[in-house]
């Protein structure tokens, strides 16, 4: 189902992936991975869904699961998502990806319910660096609860050099960076053995 909304200069979808097959990746979806590994994305029924029935299950294991909504191409707007995080022992993440050209070269921010922080990086040619919040010095993210098993949303608003991200609704931080400029495609994220479940993504562009 893709649900459209005009607000301001927005124009907004939103994915709730309970039109596609159960069992099987959904569609206009590049599905693949940061480095080494096989990520495995499928739609699945789930009865927590914030939309009910389906969501999409990633569950395989790499170094950066990714999947890319293919047809996108934002420069400035926003990508927001609702996540569980289901299990992992080495990670339980989940992300959202802007402004990416591939799956080695995006913006990503993630939440982790086992360090129980969202943190904001850069990955370019597969390297991935996090970024400084601004006005403070050093760090590393911030903390904040992430609790597994509880749905969560994540939020990310760019424009320009200026990332402004929220969780549960609440602003968190802001980070400036240049890296990357101009206009990319959307997507989502997990780490390592993250089981994660994604439900009602929601993506615009700000003219």
């Amino acid at each position: 189902m893709l649900i459209l909304m005009m607000g301001g200069n927005a124009v907004a979808k939103t994915l709730d992936f309970d039109n596609s097959p159960v069992g099987m990746p959904p569609e206009g979806w590049t599905l693949t991975k940061t480095g080494q590994g096989q990520s495995k994305w499928t739609v699945e029924a789930d009865a927590t869904a914030p939309s009910k029935p389906n969501v999409l299950k990633q569950s395989g294991r790499a170094t950066f699961p990714v999947a890319i909504k293919s047809d996108t191409s934002i420069g400035d707007g926003f990508v927001e998502v609702k996540f569980k995080a289901v299990a992992g022992s080495e990670d339980r993440a989940a992300g959202i990806i802007w402004r990416a050209k591939d799956a080695d070269n995006y913006y990503v921010v993630r939440a982790n319910a086992l360090e129980d922080n969202v943190v904001l990086y850069k990955t370019i040619k597969g390297v991935r660096t996090s970024l400084d919040i601004v006005g403070r010095k050093g760090g590393y993210g911030v903390s904040t609860s992430v609790a597994a098993g509880q749905w969560h949303s994540l939020r990310c608003d760019f424009t320009g050099s200026r990332f402004k991200v929220a969780y549960d609704g609440k602003p968190l931080f802001e980070v400036e960076d240049t890296t990357i400029a101009e206009a990319g495609m959307i997507g989502l994220w997990t780490k390592a053995d993250s089981v994660t479940l994604f439900d009602d993504l929601a993506y615009g562009e700000v003219k």
